[in-house]
Parts: C-alpha cells; sequence; structure tokens
C-alpha cells in the first residue's frame, strides 16, 4: 500500500515495535474512522464506539486494551491485546472526519512504538499526506464529579496497601476541552521530589501542536525500581525524557535545559489524558478536568464518567 506510514522504534517493553497507519483517501459519501488492527484482526473502530465499552482495560505504565473472547475465537485461542495507543491515537484530533487503518503488524507484541516518547513524530508524517489539519471536532459531556485518587496496592514506589490520597479529579461542563494538570511528587511518599503544573484550552488545533511536543517521562528513581522489577525492557534514552535530582528542583520544574518546552512533565501528562481520551473517538468532550497526580487508571475513571456523552451520530452522518 502506498500510502502505508510505518513507524518503527523501541516500545516500553520490546526493543523493536512498529505500527502502520494507512490514510485512506477522502470521501465525504462514506463514514469518518480510525480502525485499529492487531495482526490481521480487527481490534477496535471508532465509528461503533459502543464497543469501546467491551475492552477490557488494563494500566501498567501504559494504558492496554484486551479483546474479549467473542464467539468466533478458535478455542484456546488467546485474547487479543493493545498496548499504548495514547501518542498516536491524539494525532487523529487533527483530521476527525477522514478514515484511517492502523494495524500493529506483530500480534504477539501488539504495542504502538515510542518512538521520542511524544505524539510529533506520528504528526508530522501523517500530515505529509493528509494535509493541513481540518477543525476539531467537540461534543458536549455535562459532567459534573470529583473524587479524590488513592495509591493502593502494590506499585513501583513499593506503597503495597497504601489507601492515602495522592491526587483528586475535578470535572465540570466548559464551553471546550481544558485541562489544568499538576504533579506533586516528593520524597518522603515517592523517593524523588518533581513539582509541574500546567493548563491548556483546546478550540484549533494549533492548540494540540504544542501538546504534542511533550514527551514521556521518568525519574532515575523509578527507572531503576521499573528495570528491577522487570519493566520497561524497551527502553532507551531516545525513547523520552530522563529525569535526575537536579532537573526536578522545584525552582526549575517549568524550564530546565531538558526540557523541550515549559512544564514538559505536566503537559506530557496532559498528552496522555487526551490520548486516552481520543482513543474512543477523534473528538474531544466539553468540560474542564483538574486533575492532581493523575495517571492512566485516574483517566480511565474520567472517560468512564464521559463515555455516556460520545454520539456516534457526529462521526455517522454522512
Amino acid at each position: 500500500m502506498s500510502n502505508e506510514l510505518v513507524f518503527k522504534s523501541r516500545s516500553l517493553s520490546f526493543r523493536q515495535a512498529s505500527v502502520s497507519v494507512e490514510p485512506l483517501e477522502r470521501d465525504p459519501q462514506k463514514i469518518p474512522f480510525v480502525a485499529w488492527f492487531v495482526g490481521e484482526k480487527l481490534f477496535y473502530r471508532s465509528d461503533a464506539c459502543h464497543c469501546f465499552e467491551e475492552l477490557e482495560f488494563f494500566a501498567k505504565r501504559t494504558a492496554g486494551y484486551k479483546l474479549k473472547d467473542s464467539a468466533g475465537s478458535t478455542a484456546g485461542e488467546s485474547s487479543l491485546h493493545l498496548l499504548s495507543p495514547e501518542h498516536l491515537a491524539p494525532v487523529f484530533l487533527m483530521w476527525p472526519h477522514r478514515r484511517f487503518n492502523v494495524r500493529l503488524t506483530d500480534a504477539t507484541k501488539p504495542e504502538v512504538p515510542l518512538m521520542d516518547g511524544s505524539a510529533i513524530p506520528f504528526f508530522c508524517e501523517i500530515r505529509k499526506f493528509c494535509g493541513a489539519p481540518e477543525e476539531l471536532a467537540f461534543y458536549d459531556a455535562p459532567v459534573h464529579a470529583e473524587w479524590d485518587l488513592h495509591a493502593v496496592g502494590m506499585s513501583l514506589r513499593g506503597a503495597e496497601g497504601d489507601a492515602a490520597i495522592h491526587g483528586h479529579v475535578r470535572i465540570t461542563p466548559a464551553e471546550t476541552f481544558e485541562v489544568e494538570y499538576v504533579l506533586d511528587r516528593n520524597t518522603a511518599r515517592d523517593g524523588y521530589d518533581l513539582k509541574s503544573a500546567a493548563s491548556v484550552s483546546i478550540y484549533s488545533p494549533e492548540n494540540l501542536y504544542q501538546i504534542f511536543m511533550a514527551r514521556t517521562f521518568i525519574h532515575q528513581v523509578e527507572l531503576e525500581r521499573a528495570c528491577a522489577a522487570g519493566l520497561l525492557a524497551g527502553v532507551d534514552e531516545s525513547c523520552g525524557l530522563l529525569l535526575a535530582a537536579g532537573d526536578c528542583a522545584a525552582q526549575n520544574s517549568a524550564c530546565s535545559p531538558k526540557f523541550r518546552i515549559a512544564n514538559e512533565p505536566a503537559m506530557h501528562k496532559i498528552l496522555d489524558l487526551i490520548g486516552d481520551l481520543s482513543f474512543i473517538c477523534p473528538a474531544l468532550p466539553r468540560v474542564r478536568i483538574e486533575i492532581t497526580n493523575g495517571g492512566h487508571v485516574s483517566h480511565r475513571q474520567i472517560m468512564e464518567k464521559i463515555i455516556p456523552y460520545v454520539h456516534a451520530g457526529i462521526f455517522t452522518q454522512v
């Protein structure tokens, strides 16, 4: 396929991962969609977003989905998995009225490659074929909700059974998609200090572009613990932003020389949130989200509040 774009790099788990994106010719007579394939099997299509709730969610430093066994599955056949779509999924927000096929070619390692840890390599290549971004798509989501985030179970910080409050989420309706994201790590609880905060209001593709620049990050303390736990087997220094103690001093948290953009850690958490929300469909809810010390699990909790308002009609009207 001449229009197929192939991306290869390390992933969180594997030393080589690949994904291909096939932008289909624009056709106003056909329903737009993003179709995700694992191997040769269709995993999920955004024009059937009601099927999203049939996917089982899990999180291990990244977002993961499992396709439940279907009636057509071969006996003893393992369920399909798809991991790490949160850096690629936001790119399709730029062309919400086009059609895309996304293929993870190795069905035994169905993980989207990290590239440089941001969304920008995906965007730049897809833009070469798709041209200038389109007007963004939004939907109303009159959600009023807030809750505390608790540290439970075994984490990379070793907090087994710790149910202490470590963050908070608040959602209210807004005229567009707005996020205020705060990271507040401290040595006593997390083993390192990091303070980063960012706030965005998304009206146009230009507002998304800077967010796409933000790379995934990890502190040296977390990296060592993750490697000791057998995680992050694929990453190296090209996969994102590695922070050390000197990079996380409060006075430098907004503009460390290592940062590509101001407050890059918090901006990347916003990218993760957008990626988790936009996997369901290439549109954004009109809400304001205030979140402290969030992650993929809390993003999923937010999504569960918003899912009832994701109307397929904005994508199925030809």
